[in-house]
């Protein structure tokens, strides 16, 4: 029934909210720009560019480049948070590779940055294709990215599984037509609830996943 499946990065493979959290608020802090707690949970699961433009204003002098560009390298300073991967991600992918299902990423990301973060995983070749923000004119929640991944794995959004976190990504998955399985990591599971699963992490994730007949229920995983 399901015969791709399309993974956002940050937050599904490779856990990297809190150092993005991290640098979100530095950037907030370190420009004098008042900030609260909605401010940087806006951030999340969208293309950095474009979620700047909605705070631009705040920084007088400054544009969205420039500002992306600090919040970038506030990401690569020794005292930001580790990232680490998401318990089961790598090892779906790569069960699912095996398997012979169509693979691909579907990030907010810039090609740089994906490509450099999975590369260091050693991780790049378990992918058939990627998106990233480089790619598309509407990053998420929009459904371009996902219908662009559909497309070019050849197959229709209605059997393709979607993995995110975010209620962003959520969104574009939903939007585009495909089932999606959100990871209720860093975001409350309430605000996963357009999802048609929900689970704590990726660890002995059935293929295919096993939907139940309430989206958004919230699962654990198998064994």
């Amino acid at each position: 029934m399901y015969a791709a499946a399309l993974f956002d990065l940050d937050g599904t493979l490779i856990d990297t909210e809190p150092r993005s959290r991290e640098a979100w608020t530095r950037l907030f802090r370190n420009n004098g720009v008042p900030y609260d707690e909605a401010t940087i949970r806006s951030f999340a699961g969208r293309p950095g560019r474009e979620a700047l433009r909605d705070h631009v204003h705040g920084f007088p002098g400054r544009t969205v480049d420039d500002l992306f560009a600090e919040a970038l390298h506030y990401t690569t300073l020794p005292d930001m948070p580790a990232v680490a991967t998401v318990p089961g991600a790598l090892e779906l992918v790569a069960r699912l590779r095996a398997s012979g299902v169509p693979v691909g990423l579907v990030t907010s990301g810039t090609k740089e940055y994906a490509s450099g973060e999975l590369g260091a995983l050693g991780a790049l070749s378990l992918f058939d294709v990627m998106v990233t923000a480089d790619d598309v004119t509407r990053g998420k929640p929009d459904p371009e990215g996902y219908l662009a991944g559909c497309a070019a794995l050849g197959v229709e959004p209605s059997a393709t599984v979607v993995f995110e976190d975010a209620p962003a990504g959520v969104a574009a998955a939903k939007a585009a037509g495909a089932r999606c399985v959100a990871i209720a990591a860093g975001h409350d599971a309430a605000a996963l609830g357009a999802a048609d699963l929900v689970v704590a992490d990726l660890t002995g994730i059935a293929w295919p996943p096993q939907f139940g007949p309430v989206a958004g229920a919230v699962a654990g995983s198998e064994g």
